[in-house]
This record gives C-alpha cells, sequence and structure tokens, in this order.
C-alpha cells in the first residue's frame, strides 16, 4: 500500500527526544490492535475466513504488546489508562453507514493505520543506535507489513476489486489530510 504522505518532518526527532511516551502509546497501541482485530471477529463470526485471520492477527498483536511491556517494565515505566487516539478518531469518521460499505472501510482503514505503523516503526528503526530496540523495531515495521496485506486481502474476499481499489484510493487521500492536520507528538499516530 502506498501513503500519499510522508510522516512529517520533525516526528522521529519528537520520538526519540521522549521515547518512554512513545513506548507508552506504543503499547496501547498494540492492546488496542488486538482488541480490533477481535472486534471483526465479534461483529462478523459468519464471515469464517476473516475470523480464522483474525484470530491470529490478535494473538499477534497481543504478543507485540507483551514485548512492549516488557521495554516499559524494564524502564519502570507503568502503563496508564487508555486515551483515544486522535488519528484513529479522525480516520474513523470517514467510515460509511451501512453494513456492506462500513465493513470494507473499516478493513482498508485498518490496513492504512498498519501502512502508517509500518513506516513510522521504520523510521524509528533507522534512528535507534544498533542493538536489541532497533532490531525490535525493524522487526515490528516488517510485522506491520503482513498485517496491512492481511486486511488488504481480506477486503478482497469480500468485496470487488474496482470496488476495494477505489474506496482505498478515497481512504488514503483522507489519510494523508488527516496526517498533515493532526501536530508532531513522541506517539505512534
Amino acid at each position: 500500500m502506498r501513503l500519499k504522505a510522508a510522516t512529517p518532518p520533525g516526528w522521529t526527532e519528537a520520538v526519540l527526544a521522549d521515547f518512554g511516551s512513545f513506548l507508552l502509546d506504543h503499547a496501547g497501541c498494540e492492546r488496542k490492535a488486538s482488541a480490533s482485530a477481535l472486534a471483526f471477529v465479534s461483529h462478523y463470526p459468519d464471515r469464517r475466513e476473516l475470523v480464522a485471520e483474525c484470530i491470529a492477527l490478535a494473538q499477534e498483536e497481543l504478543a507485540h504488546f507483551s514485548a512492549v511491556w516488557r521495554r516499559l517494565d524494564a524502564r519502570g515505566l507503568t502503563l496508564p489508562p487508555d486515551t483515544r487516539s486522535p488519528y484513529m478518531e479522525r480516520l474513523s469518521k470517514e467510515f460509511r453507514k451501512g453494513s456492506p460499505a462500513y465493513f470494507l472501510d473499516r478493513l482498508l482503514c485498518a490496513g492504512i493505520a498498519e501502512a502508517r505503523g509500518c513506516e513510522r516503526f521504520g523510521l524509528v528503526a533507522g534512528a535507534l543506535p544498533s542493538g536489541e530496540d532497533r532490531d525490535f523495531y525493524r522487526e515490528i515495521a516488517r510485522a506491520e507489513v503482513r498485517h496491512q496485506e492481511l486486511y488488504l486481502r481480506l477486503a478482497g474476499v469480500y468485496f470487488e476489486p474496482q470496488e476495494v481499489e477505489a474506496r482505498l484510493e478515497t481512504l488514503l487521500t483522507a489519510e494523508s489530510r488527516i496526517v498533515g492536520e493532526l501536530p508532531v507528538r513522541a506517539a505512534l499516530y
């Protein structure tokens, strides 16, 4: 998936300047990604391929959450209560009404969020000194590629390719606008 806008300049510096806050946010994002995959299972239990794939995805996201939590714990940081992501809030406002349209938009926006995560985790990995954290973020970036491909593939299972491509183009345009309007902060999104 090709994002239409790069992460704004200064984002990586903000993350490195407050890496503890970034880790806290990253942990929350991984937990929410696991919950989101399970929400697909709960809302669409009749879609067998989606159920099988999203159960596995939820487990992988939960493993990532655990790995980030261990990094937090090693730094003496405590998980905060969940907060809403301004990025995800804005992206979810793009969801259309109506069951099929809403379902497609959820799949595509989940894929877009994974694509943005891939880009940003790659930036973090490239900026960190050699070592365990750098290797960890490289692996997380690779996982985000698989996740975005999964959501796009699932969209292709349940919708016609032309419909998926047209809607993806619209949502990518909206996402680029959202990224450009949000302030830079030490958070994934």
